[in-house]
């Protein structure tokens, strides 16, 4: 982990409203603290010990649980012939371009390529998304002014 996704890591934090956040990899241990103003981060290089395999052990057994269970519905699920499209950025999803203006986009507006369909906005800057194919908005996965992660769904598209 560098140092600019240790930064990333505390912005994120600090944005999100958590008191304390404990991330363990393999040879760094970090703890972010957030309180009045200012962040607390405290980064550790620490030696592989035994511990760590346990760790590593345990964790692709829920994997694999969460793995079988999205694989189930999903022959169930008909969202295979949409496209989704994902955010690009982590930051705040926005519909708006400003509160008092209309949504870009609503379930069933017909898009075509360039098309803007919401705002991210990441430190301080209002990023437009735009949509690289054509199609009609199936679903709105996203609820308005909630952060997102990098590469998650936010729109499903029918491209037919």
């Amino acid at each position: 982990m560098d140092l600019k996704e240790i930064q990333n890591l505390i912005k994120f934090v600090a944005k999100s409203g958590a008191s304390e956040v404990k991330l363990e990899m393999d040879d760094v241990k970090i703890t972010i603290k957030t309180g009045s103003d200012n962040e607390m981060t405290y980064v550790q290089q620490v030696p592989v010990q035994a511990a760590a395999p346990v760790v590593q052990q345990q964790a692709p057994a829920p994997i694999a649980a969460a793995a079988d269970a999205s694989a189930a519905p999903s022959p169930a699920n008909d969202n295979s012939k949409y496209i989704t499209v994902k955010s690009p950025i982590i930051g705040t999803f926005y519909r708006k371009p400003a509160p008092d203006k209309p949504v870009f986009v609503e379930v069933g507006s017909e898009i075509k390529e360039g098309d803007v369909l919401c705002v991210i906005e990441a430190m301080k800057l209002f990023n437009e998304i735009e949509s690289e194919v054509s199609g009609k908005i199936v679903k709105v996965l996203v609820d308005d002014s909630s952060p997102v992660e990098f590469d998650q769904p936010l729109f499903l598209v029918d491209p037919s």
